[in-house]
């Protein structure tokens, strides 16, 4: 009987895979109710990362900023994502970003589902495909020489990579900066795209005898002056300012680069007052840093700008975890060791 069971579950773990714990940024969040009524951000990414869905573009005289054009199957993309309220009627579109090679959907589900968000998903994704069928066909029909997008378009029976990533809102504060996020994510791109040394991550690095991975500009280990930001825990607000205030003073004159692991609330507050103020930092991080990773928000800017370095000797993880003091430990000392 326990052999049968165990059978049993293997067969349903297999017939949804939405729903396992998988490599990336591809796992769900444990003990979270993907029926339940929830704002998602959704990231679907092309298969091999093909740009089938635009091309990027720089501002022009009718765009402000930098913009996706759409190729045709992007198009029949924004149809079906359209078309997902027919199917599920709990669920209200609130927002859809178009990249090259993958796109950023916001989702509110405004009652509870009848099944799993992933099967929602998946069937997205079979109405993007039929289309993609479809428009092959008509391609090959066609005179595909005369077709801007007959050059990304191949045999392959799936666009897309397997799975999903989303993102849980539960903030409304969360909600505007997911607008923003997905109304700037062209902009972002070309700022990437024309800074590839300063978005890209580098193995092999070493601070001392430890090796670490870094994203950002480098140089500024070289420069002459670093100062360490640490605070304790039991600091008051008056001594985070005070401290703050001296730091950047000193900072200021010295021409000095901040440095500091960004734990306790003082050392986030100082940073954060200190990137705000246009300083460069070092940020050391807990969680490594992945190939594909990118800074967000106004850590993004000060990355393009030349005036962020992130640092991390462990490797990256999707799991949810406290620090410990161990960790605390290891990246003060590393800190230490830039500063001297």
């Amino acid at each position: 009987m326990k052999d049968k069971r165990n059978e049993q579950r293997k067969q349903w773990a297999e017939s949804h895979p939405e729903i396992q714990a998988t490599r990336s940024m591809k796992r769900r969040k444990a003990g979270h109710d993907y029926c339940s009524r929830c704002i998602y951000m959704i990231t679907l990414v092309t298969s091999g990362r093909k740009p089938l869905l635009g091309k990027l573009c720089g501002s022009d005289s009718i765009h402000n900023n930098c913009w996706i054009k759409t190729t045709i199957l992007g198009e029949e993309i924004k149809k079906e994502w359209k078309k997902i309220p027919q199917y599920y009627p709990q669920v209200k579109l609130l927002a859809l970003q178009l990249m090259p090679d993958h796109l950023h959907g916001l989702i509110f589900v405004t009652e509870p589902l009848p099944r799993h968000l992933g099967h929602l998903i998946n069937g997205f994704k079979k109405g993007c495909n039929d289309a993609w069928k479809q428009l092959r066909r008509e391609l090959c029909e066609a005179d595909a020489r005369n077709t801007p997008t007959s050059t990304t378009l191949d045999g392959n029976d799936n666009m897309w990579e397997w799975g999903y990533h989303d993102r849980i809102l539960i903030h409304k504060s969360q909600l505007d900066t997911m607008f923003k996020y997905l109304r700037d994510n062209p902009r972002r791109l070309w700022v990437k795209r024309s800074n590839p040394h300063l978005f890209t991550a580098i193995n092999g690095m070493k601070i001392g005898e430890t090796p670490v991975t870094a994203l950002g500009n480098q140089f500024l280990l070289d420069y002459p002056i670093k100062i360490q930001v640490q605070c304790s825990r039991s600091m008051s607000e008056n001594e985070i300012e005070e401290k703050c205030n001296l730091l950047l003073s000193q900072a200021c004159y010295s021409d000095a680069v901040l440095v500091s692991p960004c734990i306790s609330p003082g050392e986030k507050e100082i940073m954060r007052r200190a990137l705000d103020a246009g300083f460069p930092q070092i940020i050391l991080l807990e969680n490594g840093i992945s190939s594909m990773q990118k800074p967000s928000g106004r850590q993004f800017d000060a990355c393009a700008e030349g005036r962020l370095l992130l640092l991390s000797p462990w490797e990256h993880h999707n799991d949810h975890h406290a620090i410990t003091r161990e960790q605390c430990l290891q990246l003060n000392t590393l800190a230490e060791i830039i500063c001297k």
